[in-house]
């Protein structure tokens, strides 16, 4: 069948899989406020012009009952499990009775969010990576309720986006951020044990290992904010910089600051 993809949500991965999915769907985003909706509008169209896809199919709208258009609906909201459980229960008020439930959680547990929604059955975790039209992987992650119907069509819906989908096991942090964020954690506990800085840090790692991004730089990239966030939820110890960093509103890329200077 034919999905219609809805997507809540105004952020970076929100707008990466409006780009992504639109290549084969019509696509409905919806944004809580006429601010983001706006910001959501040109993050969309500015990826688009960039890798050269048609987005006139997405529709991005304010008016939440819009996301019943969706016969896959995916929450892409902040990486905090009362806002995700708010989103998603607004969500079961206007999703149809076929519609796929899904959260984009990086190391929530799916079990808990989709007992939630009182919609198991059809609820997935759609673990993507940003930036998503790139990132091939997919962490897809059934609860124990979920019926082979929603299992397929998510499948399905993998394919066609052309990423490669690896079911995971219900753990905190799924499997890329139960092995990766201890290891970035550990750069942090280097520097302050070492004094050397950041970029000699990254360097190593980068040239060392053949990495796209040192640790520093992907943890600027994902957000110290969801960096700590994650790090709570699979039990990994929260270096007191990046405690720190996070208190001061230094969150990486996003503000301009964090382990290193992104303002230039």
């Amino acid at each position: 069948m034919s999905e219609t993809v809805a997507i809540a949500g105004s952020g970076t991965i929100a707008t990466g899989l409006a780009v992504t999915a639109a290549r084969h769907s019509d696509v409905v985003l919806w944004a809580r406020s006429e601010a983001s909706a706006a910001r959501a509008k040109a993050a969309i169209e500015k990826q688009a012009a960039k890798l050269k896809v048609d987005v006139t199919n997405v529709d991005v709208v304010t008016d939440l009952k819009q996301l019943g258009r969706g016969t896959i609906i995916i929450e892409a909201v902040v990486e905090d499990p009362s806002t995700k459980a708010v989103v998603l229960g607004e969500i079961i008020t206007v999703a149809g009775p076929d519609a796929i439930l899904a959260s984009t959680t990086s190391s929530l547990s799916i079990e808990q969010l989709a007992n939630a929604t009182s919609a198991a059955d059809r609820f997935v975790g759609l673990h993507v990576f940003n930036p998503v039209p790139k990132m091939q992987l997919v962490e897809l992650v059934f609860p124990a309720a979920a019926s082979e119907s929603t299992k397929d069509r998510t499948r399905a819906l993998c394919e066609q986006w052309e990423k490669i989908a690896v079911e995971v096991p219900d753990t905190p942090g799924f499997v890329v951020n139960k092995l990766l964020f201890p290891y970035l954690f550990s750069a942090v506990d280097l520097k302050q044990q070492t004094g050397l800085d950041a970029k000699a840090i990254d360097t190593c790692m980068t040239l060392g290992t053949g990495q796209p991004m040192g640790p520093f730089a992907l943890l600027d990239f994902v957000g110290l904010d969801v960096s700590k966030a994650i790090g709570e939820v699979i039990g990994s110890p929260i270096p007191q910089e990046l405690e720190d960093l996070v208190a001061e509103g230094k969150l990486g890329r996003k503000s301009g600051q964090g382990f290193l200077d992104w303002s230039r």
